[in-house]
Order: C-alpha cells, then structure tokens, then sequence
C-alpha cells in the first residue's frame, strides 16, 4: 500500500511537470494537422473517434453540453482521437471562438488531455488551472485506475463547475498525491524553524532573531507550499490540522535533537 501511494504521488508531480511543459511550449495535437473527412456530417459537440466514451455516457455528455451552452453561453466540445486527428478541421466544424474550450483526449501521449481555450475563457481559468487539471486528470496513474471515459468526465465537470461559480483560480479538491507534497513541505519547514531556534548562548532559551531572519524559507515551506495549497482547494479541516501538526512536530524534533546529542556530563566526584 505504501508503495502504491509512493507511486501516485511521483506519478502526479511528474504529470505536473510533463503537463506545464506540454501546455506551454508544444501545440494541441487537435490543431496540428487538417483532415475534414474524420468528422461526421451532423452537427454534434462530442467526436469520439477513439471510442473512449460508451454510447449512454457520450448521449448524456451532449445533452449536458447542449444544456449548458444554453444555460450559460460557454460552448463545449469534446474530441478523442487515437490514431488519426481532424486537426484544423475542427474549427470550422464547431465554429470555435473566444467562449468556446476544446478537450482533446489522446492516449497516445504520456497525459491523455489538452485544451485549446478561448481568450474569454482565461478571464475567468487562467492557465495554471489548465495546467492543474491536465496534471490531475490526464496522468497515466488516474486513467489506468479510473479509464478515459472518468478522466474526460471529471475534467469536463470541474470546468463547468467553475464556470458556473465565476471562475476558480485553481482545481478545486486536494488529492491525496498533492497533500502528501503540501504535508512534505511542512514538517520541512518546521525543521527549518526549528534549527534557526536552537539556543546559541549559554542563558538563551530560544534563538528568536534566528527565526525572524530565517523566516521567508519556513514562511515559503510552510504557509505558501504546506497551507496555501490546502485552504484554496478544500474546506475540510483535517488536512490543514494534519500539516500543522507535521510543521509543530518538524520543529519539536530539529529544537530538541541538539540536546538529545549532547554527551553526558562526568562526575567530577568519580
């Protein structure tokens, strides 16, 4: 079991990487290429060439597609493609503009989705969350426990869920991958605090102005990487507690560990 949680949380920092890397620097797939005659005739927001989705399940998609574009205006359409893309065709088959996303699922890459997004649309998601999403829900890990079909669906849900709200900084929920790095970077900051306090002086207690010094490292550790990622992403108390507890206990363990090593004093009587 710990070896399984070990393997989710490398898998998902890596994705994260991978993800950021593909997003920036290299053109969604979708639009490299141009081959009209891969689309179908009828007008239809979902083109399953790869046959990810059942067919009850890809029925249901256009409907909640369809729904939501009428409710709200943002226009969502969905591509998986395997061996050949439609490419550029796709633009003019769904008329693509400012308030439209593009998900294009491929599997024959190391994160099965990309997005193309309209300039509205980053008003209210801006890239990190793309970023964020790709990494969560496209990574090798996620699709071979939960399938493509789950991946594109819970992407897909996450993004109507945020627009609907107004837009979300970040992917809201904490995976477990994701707060074991925020629970990492907090006991290590607490070392951090720990070390700067050890006394100096013979009559200091608590070395306060090592810690003041030293304070934007454990500040970054703790409050940016160990609390920040917690509190934006979920209400639930239990992970926060959980970080703060690893930070107090990093902090106990780097104050107390000089003086555990200390040799003990001789008896000047023996």
């Amino acid at each position: 079991m710990q070896q399984r949680g070990l393997k989710s949380f490398f898998t998902f920092f890596l994705g994260c990487i991978l993800s950021f890397v593909m997003f920036v620097f290299c053109p969604s797939s979708a639009l490299a290429v141009n081959n009209p005659e891969l689309l179908p005739d009828t007008a239809t927001p979902v083109v399953d060439l790869a046959n990810f989705l059942p067919d009850i399940q890809e029925e249901s998609l256009i409907k909640d597609i369809e729904t939501f574009e009428s409710d709200t205006g943002w226009r969502i359409r969905v591509l998986t493609q395997y061996d050949r893309s439609p490419g550029r065709a796709v633009i003019n088959f769904w008329g693509l503009d400012d308030k439209s996303i593009l998900l294009v699922a491929d599997s024959r890459g190391g994160n099965i989705l990309s997005f193309s997004i309209g300039d509205d649309v980053y008003e209210l998601l801006p890239r990190t969350f793309w970023i964020e999403l790709q990494a969560r829900f496209g990574n090798m890990y996620y699709v071979r426990e939960n399938g493509e079909n789950t991946s594109i669906m819970n992407a897909l849900d996450t993004v109507k869920g945020c627009l609907v709200k107004g837009g979300c900084g970040v992917v809201p929920g904490l995976p477990r991958e994701q707060w074991i790095l925020t629970l990492i970077t907090s006991i290590v900051g607490g070392l951090v605090f720990g070390f700067a306090g050890t006394p100096r002086k013979p009559d200091q207690v608590f070395a306060w102005q090592w810690v003041l010094i030293i304070s934007p490292l454990w500040g970054i550790l703790f409050i940016a990487f160990g609390i920040g990622p917690v509190v934006s992403r979920t209400s639930d108390w239990l992970p926060l507690f959980r970080n703060v507890i690893g930070f107090a206990l990093g902090v106990l363990v780097a104050y107390l560990s000089p003086f555990l090593n200390q040799p003990p004093a001789s008896n000047p009587n023996t």
